[in-house]
């Protein structure tokens, strides 16, 4: 009996899986309809919930962010999450930036939460920041944020720069004594000249170079320890701040010290100089005056060289007298004894004995 109740049992499981079977081939396509519906319901499904916190955020707030455009910006690969937290942040502060400009700035690599954060310091301290003017200053490499806090609360710029190597400005009075001061500047940020203005360094050189020109411009630097409130008077006039990102309140002496006399010291150099070139002067008048003194001696030994020469010829001339019968024996005696009286004369008066190089020859 168990066994017919076993073949009857298995008997209409054919019958059941036959007509099953011949259901589904009858109904396939409408099976797979069924599916993909069931499949897109349960994508959209998930993306609703997804979003759904976020639009609730967006639309208690009034951020006019909608589902749609939170799928959009998902697909275009932004962080949603962070642009709708700070539209609400905007919206909240009273300030206008729609959710494209803010999706811009985001795709062209600004940091829009640092640029939110400024415009909405600049709104709540009632300083005018358009959400453009602060897009471009984040694009430029400009910390906008900062910028903002130092136009609210101004900072102050050491002049001298210590980290340049160079504690003080060193100048030179008139009366030729140092002094060196270092000051503190106290500047402001102006954002409508931030882009394209030039940065603190540009404050800081034009600041020195005017208190060097101020200690230069005063008399007696006794002038200057007296009153340094006009070397800050000296530089303010001068409109250092043009063509710079920054305002300039003011500017303090903040110390001031008495250096070197560079006036004495250029005097002893020039003094030590002028004196080098004297004795070289002098040096050089020597020279040329031994230079010449050699130059007579050699002139004086060639006319000595002459006047023997032409006494040499004397006797020569005497010969040559014998021989044509210009002179005669007795002339010739009548010389020998005038030369003998001439030298005997020479002798007496202490002049020496006369020169034998004039004497005719004997033979």
């Amino acid at each position: 009996m168990l066994h017919a109740i076993v073949l009857f049992a298995q008997e209409k499981a054919d019958k059941v899986g036959q007509s099953g079977s011949k259901w589904l081939d009858d109904n396939k396509w409408m099976l797979i309809g069924v599916g993909v519906l069931a499949i897109i319901f349960i994508f959209f499904l998930v993306v609703f919930f997804s979003f759904l916190r976020l639009w609730i955020q967006c639309f208690l707030t009034r951020a006019s962010i909608g589902i749609f455009d939170l799928v959009g910006m998902k697909l275009r690969n932004v962080d949603y999450s962070m642009i709708v937290r700070q539209k609400i942040s905007l919206v909240q502060a009273g300030v206008k930036v729609t959710t494209q400009e803010m999706e811009a700035h985001y795709l062209s690599r600004g940091n829009v939460p640092k640029t939110a954060a400024a415009v909405i310091a600049a709104h709540k301290a009632g300083i005018e920041l358009p959400w453009r003017i602060a897009a471009a200053i984040d694009l430029a490499g400009r910390d906008v944020l900062d910028a903002v806090k130092t136009s609210v609360n101004p900072k102050v710029i050491d002049c001298p720069d210590p980290a340049k190597g160079r504690p003080t400005l060193d100048g030179v009075c008139k009366n030729g004594i140092q002094l060196r001061a270092r000051a503190r500047v106290t500047v402001r940020t102006k954002l409508d000249r931030l882009v394209g203005g030039a940065t603190e360094e540009t404050i800081i050189a034009r600041v020195g170079e005017g208190i060097v020109k101020a200690i230069g411009s005063a008399e007696h630097h006794a002038d200057v320890l007296a009153n340094p409130n006009m070397i800050s008077q000296a530089v303010l006039k001068n409109s250092l701040d043009a063509q710079t990102a920054f305002e300039i309140v003011s500017i303090d002496v903040a110390e001031i010290d008495v250096g070197a006399n560079i006036g004495a010291e250029l005097q002893a150099n020039q003094a030590a100089a002028d004196l080098r070139v004297a004795q070289a002067k002098a040096e050089e008048r020597r020279a040329a005056a031994v230079a010449r003194e050699q130059e007579m001696k050699a002139l004086v030994e060639e006319n000595r060289a002459k006047v023997v020469l032409s006494e040499a010829e004397v006797p020569l001339a005497l010969a040559q007298a014998f021989r044509s019968g210009h002179l005669g024996v007795m002339d010739y005696w009548n010389l020998r004894n005038v030369q003998a009286d001439t030298e005997m004369r020479s002798s007496i008066a202490g002049g020496g004995q006369g020169n034998s190089r004039t004497n005719p020859p004997t033979s």
